[in-house]
């Protein structure tokens, strides 16, 4: 049984240079018929979905904040009412510092949010603008300043690296910053060209240039440095917490538990089936308004397929990925899985095992993607 729901907004201001979610500009119109159809499409699903308790809860997009506060409360609200939550559960946002008033923090508060995730991705106006984004960095302090007025005591930033014109110097300042707002978790990515974007055509014609490979090692050493002299640990390869404050609902994936997904695009993973919406939010109105079916694709992945996805999601965790979760789930163990492959990258020391945790060495996370490839 799922205790995690995923509630996929698709709205933004602007689209930025690097996007490639399921997400639009420019659709204001049509925000209130959207979250009709998505509380009209929970609704539905909660009539026959086998759900615990809710320990986590996820609005992403898209731009969540950029719906009204009356539209968000009926969404966290709707949910609510329809599923059992946790008493603990953590219920969290993304938000977009360009997008954000205090009455509006103070709305999400009231309808149960406990948890906000800011997309800042850089404390550099130049670097801001380069992607795309709508804010600027001195809006960005603001609206995290804001938060913490507001009650917020759980509250993420995510960061990029590796950005256009980004020096290891602007990605040391950009951390500093962060660091000094106080916030207890960070999301530290590493840019990604993602094909059919415009950033992908940019880089193609020329006309912005990325950090080469010293310059990407760098910013790692400071990552590394400077998150470790703050306190927030690495607990998975992106991300640092002070302790318990690690993402809840992020580790359902990493753990590659069941969770359900709600909106147009989202993922439900049930029971080893993993079910994908329509993408289009006009389309996904239209289906939820006529009765028919949102899902436009279904998957069940066979056993050892879904056990090697598994250990790499679980890889992907400092902690790594547990034995016992296997052996309940799969009737299995990794070492009898892969056999002599595993046996080569515990010889490289690459990857090491305790009696309950299969997980990547320092030096295998550095080369995270190749160790995991050899185990796909």
């Amino acid at each position: 049984m799922t205790s995690s729901l995923y509630i996929h907004i698709p709205f933004c201001e602007s689209k930025c240079s690097y996007c490639s979610f399921n997400s639009y500009a420019g659709l204001d119109d049509l925000q209130m018929r959207y979250v009709e159809a998505l509380c009209a499409d929970m609704a539905k699903t909660a009539d026959s979905a086998h759900v615990e308790p809710l320990r986590t809860v996820f609005l992403g997009g898209g731009t969540p904040s950029i719906l009204p506060s009356n539209l968000l409360r009926k969404i966290i609200e709707t949910s609510s009412t329809l599923f059992p939550f946790a008493d603990d559960s953590e219920i969290s946002i993304e938000i977009n510092p360009g997008t954000m008033e205090m009455a509006k923090l103070e709305s999400l508060q009231e309808s149960g949010v406990n948890r906000i995730s800011f997309g800042v991705q850089s404390f550099n106006d130049l670097e801001l603008k380069q992607i795309g984004r709508i804010h600027t960095a001195d809006e960005a302090v603001a609206a995290i300043n804001m938060a913490d007025e507001a009650g917020f005591t759980n509250i993420s930033l995510d960061l990029m690296y590796g950005l256009p014109g980004q020096t290891p110097l602007s990605w040391q300042q950009s951390l500093e910053t962060a660091i000094a707002l106080g916030v207890k978790h960070l999301s530290l990515y590493q840019l990604t060209v993602e094909e059919q974007t415009p950033m992908e055509k940019m880089v193609d014609e020329g006309k912005i240039c990325l950090p080469d490979e010293d310059a990407l090692s760098a910013m790692d050493e400071t990552t590394s440095q400077l998150t470790k002299e703050s306190g927030l640990d690495q607990y998975e390869i992106s991300n640092y917490a002070q302790s318990g404050y690690q993402c809840r609902h992020n580790i359902v994936y990493w753990q590659n538990k069941d969770y359900l997904g709600f909106g147009a695009g989202a993922v439900s993973c049930v029971q080893g089936s993993r079910r994908r919406t329509v993408a289009a939010p006009v389309q996904y109105c239209e289906r939820v308004e006529t009765e028919k079916s949102v899902i436009v694709e279904e998957e069940t992945l066979k056993k050892d397929a879904s056990f090697r996805e598994t250990v790499i999601m679980g890889l992907r965790m400092n902690q790594g990925v547990s034995k016992s979760l296997l052996s309940s789930r799969y009737r299995a163990n990794p070492t009898d899985f892969y056999g002599e492959k595993l046996s080569k990258l515990i010889t490289e020391g690459l990857i090491q095992q305790s009696e309950e945790y299969l997980f990547l060495t320092e030096r295998g996370r550095e080369i995270a993607n190749l160790v995991m490839s050899e185990l796909v």
